[in-house]
């Protein structure tokens, strides 16, 4: 086994066992990325010299025994619209082509605090607002699986890169299923976990009551591994919430004996490709031959999640993005007469179409006259789709269904139709509307070899059902196959 195919687990085992270390595994995957990336478009920023530096200081911590976690040495890919000291952080926007933080997200920390090597930041859709990595100010990122295809969004850098195998693992963000999806398309294992349990401190706002971090990786093992790392209470963000139970990898556990996993129909109506229903309802198929108790059931109100999610999320946007004027720090237009008209032209020219589109959307339905119509109706929406879901864990551990309607699409059909790319987002909203958290599992293939994503979601604060479940799912179905079609 090449060193860059290890999960990060048995990288971190074989660095502690003297087999290989942190500086050997950094330049192996630094050299894949010079090599590769050209053809996929993962990272905006690499820092090469940072990452050695890094890693050799943490190869000697590893030696001295002041570090001896399961995450030790072992490099990773950060999202960038995460603040990282010292590092270039674009949200791949125009308007901060030039924004370098002078402090590194709570996230970041606690992996740095657990000796992960930072190799750069991923590419992602800007500002976070897109499902297919195509409107980013730095070009598209493509798909490992078939470079003719996108890798989803918004965290499609993340993805793509631990799909090509460019990263051990990555930090996403999920607004909407900016985790899950594209960990879906490019058959990663993503989790997005309960509102509260990451810190967003140094997590550049898109929707702040839906924003939450979470770990693209290999596996479940990966996963559960990274999220116990990251997972901590901050007085630094008021939404952070302190648990006891964050360690998730005692959920990796070959067992659903008398789990209940309930099916939403709603799930698998209209709209829903053949080849991601099958493959789906077969994995749920397996788990109840393992022991799970497998119904389908009515989850109510589910039409109501898409206008409810994006009148709150533009809403949020158009808030968050008012700072970025040109004044205090990223992009400032040359020209200009006045103080507004400078304004003006900043944000022009250095926000993109998606992003304006949503601004003026959010501005309009928080504006007078419409905020009663619009903006107070989602919210209570929003309260009466958490009340279905409460309703749905009284019955059930687990529900399971679909992460997308369909495999990865090919590049530029999305963007061609933004309500079309909107309603892709069908199965994964509701969970950020709920503040629940939701995993995406590779379970198959469609007649293109594109892979298909498998969604677990829990009730708050369990993901440790989840976890389980996914890993036991994981154990019947063997190993996934990796995007291993090399582009030349």
């Amino acid at each position: 086994m090449s060193i860059t195919d290890m999960t990060a687990v048995e990288l971190a085992a074989a660095i502690r066992a003297g087999e290989t270390t942190a500086v050997e595994a950094t330049k192996a995957m630094l050299d894949r990325i010079e090599e590769r990336d050209k053809n996929y478009n993962c990272y905006v920023t690499v820092d090469r010299e940072g990452a050695l530096a890094q890693a050799g200081k943490v190869q000697a911590k590893i030696e001295s025994g002041e570090l001896t976690g399961p995450l030790a040495g072992v490099p990773v890919a950060i999202k960038d619209n995460m603040c990282t000291e010292g590092l270039l952080t674009t949200c791949s926007s125009k308007i901060l082509h030039n924004f370098v933080p002078t402090y590194t997200a709570e996230a970041v920390l606690n992996l740095q605090k657990a000796g992960a090597v930072i190799l750069g930041k991923t590419n992602m859709d800007e500002f976070a607002m897109g499902s297919t990595t195509e409107t980013s100010a730095y070009g598209v990122t493509k798909n490992p699986w078939n470079t003719e295809h996108v890798p989803g969004g918004s965290s499609g850098g993340s993805a793509a890169a631990v799909a090509a195998n460019e990263c051990y693992y990555a930090l996403g963000s999920d607004t909407g299923g900016s985790i899950r999806q594209p960990a879906s398309y490019c058959g990663t294992v993503g989790m997005k976990p309960t509102y509260g349990t990451v810190s967003r401190y140094g997590l550049i706002a898109y929707g702040s009551s839906l924003d939450q971090i979470g770990p693209l990786t290999k596996d479940v093992t990966d996963c559960a591994t990274v999220l116990e790392a990251i997972s901590t209470h901050d007085e630094k963000d008021s939404t952070s919430v302190k648990r006891e139970d964050t360690d998730f990898t005692s959920a990796l556990v070959d067992d659903v004996q008398g789990m209940r996993i309930g099916i939403p129909n709603d799930y698998f109506g209209e709209g829903l490709d053949e080849e991601v229903k099958t493959a789906v309802l077969k994995a749920a198929e397996q788990l109840e031959q393992k022991g799970a108790v497998v119904e389908h059931f009515d989850l109510s109100l589910v039409e109501y999640a898409i206008p409810t999610y994006y009148t709150i999320a533009a809403a949020e946007a158009s808030s968050n993005l008012e700072r970025f004027d040109g004044i205090k720090y990223g992009y400032r237009t040359e020209d200009y007469a006045g103080l507004h008209n400078m304004y003006k032209k900043s944000r022009s020219e250095g926000f993109g179409e998606e992003v304006k589109r949503r601004i003026m959307l959010g501005s309009f339905v928080l504006s007078s006259g419409y905020y009663d119509a619009y903006y107070l109706k989602a919210l209570r929406v929003k309260a009466l789709i958490k009340q279905a879901f409460d309703e749905a864990f009284a019955k059930y551990d687990v529900i399971l269904g679909p992460v997308a309607p369909t495999t990865a699409p090919k590049l530029g059909s999305s963007l061609a139709d933004p309500i079309k790319m909107y309603l892709g987002d069908i199965y994964t909203i509701a969970v950020n509307l709920a503040g629940l958290p939701g995993i995406s599992v590779p379970c198959g293939s469609d007649k293109n070899g594109l892979p298909i994503g498998l969604q677990l979601i829990g009730d708050c604060f369990r993901e440790k059902k989840l976890i389980q479940t996914a890993y036991t799912y994981e154990k019947i179905r063997g190993a996934f196959p990796k995007a291993s079609k090399e582009v030349g």
